[in-house]
C-alpha cells in the first residue's frame, strides 16, 4: 500500500481500515512510519491506540519513545497502557524509570503484570526490587504473587539480602496461596535464613505449601 492510500485509510471512519493501514506502515522506514503512527495517539478505538504502542515499539526514535510514554501514562484504556509498557521495555534501559513510576502509580492488574513480569528478565535489580515491594501491597493476589516471584529472581544479585528479608515477611501469613508462593521463591536462595523458612514450611497447615516447600528437595 502506498502512502496516500494509507493516509487516506487512517482518515476513514472504518477502524478495520485504519487498523490495515496502520499495519502497511510495518513495511516503511521509521521517518515515514512515525509520524503517520503518532497521530493516531488519540483514536477512539483502543484497539487503534494498542497497535500504535506496537509499531512506535518497532520504529524506535526519541519521537516515538515520548509517545509511548504519553500513552503509558495518560491513556485511558489498560489494554493500551499495558501494550505501551510492552513496547517500552524494547528501549531497554532508558524506559525503565518511566515504567517504574507508572508501577507506583497504575494499580491496574494488566498494567502491573506487563511491567512486572518483562522487568524479571532484565538485569537490573533495583528497579525489580522496587515494583516488588510495591506490588507486595497490591489489593489483587495476583499482583502479590507475581510480586513474590520477582523477589525470588533477586537471588544471587546485589538485593538478594533485601528480597530474601521481603519474604522472610511473609512466612507467617494467613493466606495459603501466599505461603505457596513464598516457598517456591525461599527455594532460590542459598541461605541460611531461607533454608530453616523452608523447614517451618514443609510443616505448614496446608498441604499445597508443604508440597511447594517439599518441591526443590525430591
Amino acid at each position: 500500500m502506498k502512502i496516500p492510500q494509507i493516509q487516506t485509510c487512517l482518515n476513514s471512519h472504518d477502524f478495520h481500515e485504519r487498523l490495515r493501514a496502520l499495519t502497511e506502515l510495518n513495511d516503511y522506514e521509521s521517518q515515514v512510519a512515525i509520524p503517520l503512527l503518532i497521530s493516531k495517539l488519540s483514536d477512539p478505538e483502543f484497539i487503534i491506540r494498542s497497535f500504535v504502542a506496537m509499531g512506535l515499539g518497532r520504529q524506535q526514535s526519541p519521537e516515538s519513545f515520548q509517545a509511548l510514554v504519553e500513552l503509558l501514562n495518560h491513556d485511558p484504556d489498560a489494554n493500551v497502557r499495558a501494550e505501551a509498557a510492552n513496547s517500552l521495555f524494547q528501549y531497554g534501559e532508558i524506559a525503565i524509570p518511566d515504567l517504574v513510576r507508572c508501577f507506583g502509580r497504575d494499580f491496574n492488574s494488566l498494567v502491573r503484570r506487563s511491567i512486572l513480569e518483562p522487568l524479571m528478565t532484565l538485569r537490573h535489580p533495583q528497579a525489580l526490587y522496587d515494583i516488588c515491594v510495591c506490588g507486595l501491597s497490591a489489593p489483587e493476589q495476583m499482583t502479590q504473587e507475581a510480586a513474590i516471584d520477582g523477589l525470588g529472581v533477586l537471588a544471587g544479585t546485589e538485593k538478594q539480602m533485601d528480597a530474601l528479608n521481603q519474604l522472610l515477611k511473609l512466612v507467617r501469613t494467613p493466606v495459603w496461596r501466599t505461603r505457596t508462593r513464598v516457598a517456591l521463591a525461599l527455594r532460590q536462595f542459598n541461605h541460611p535464613q531461607a533454608l530453616a523458612a523452608l523447614q517451618d514450611l514443609k510443616k505448614d497447615e496446608d498441604h499445597r505449601v508443604v508440597g511447594a516447600a517439599l518441591e526443590g528437595a525430591l
